[in-house]
């Protein structure tokens, strides 16, 4: 049973991680955004892309959009936040 415990472990602390640097690159598009870069970058065309489906879900369910500032990577870097907490409880527990 010990070894399950691990292995679960071990997920999850990737798991986290992938989400600690998923919440990373939202801030970095989200401080791009900021300064209008060249949309023809491919580092700035992979950060657009990676970023753009979670802003879209989040913006069908709720407004983000107070005057001329788009809050949706707030709303993703909070629930982000939350779920990583929510994991290392988990973890923790375990």
């Amino acid at each position: 049973m010990s070894m399950i415990v691990e292995i679960i472990q071990g997920i999850g602390s990737l798991a986290i991680g992938l989400i600690e640097v998923y919440i990373w690159v939202v801030i970095i598009a989200a401080v791009l955004s900021f300064v209008n870069p060249d949309p023809h970058n491919p580092i700035v065309q992979f950060l657009y892309r990676i970023t753009n489906p979670a802003y879209s879900l989040v913006r069908r369910f709720v407004k983000t959009n107070f005057n001329g500032i788009d809050l949706a990577p707030l709303v993703i870097i909070i629930a982000l936040q939350i779920l990583v907490v929510l994991l290392r409880s988990i973890l923790h527990a375990l």
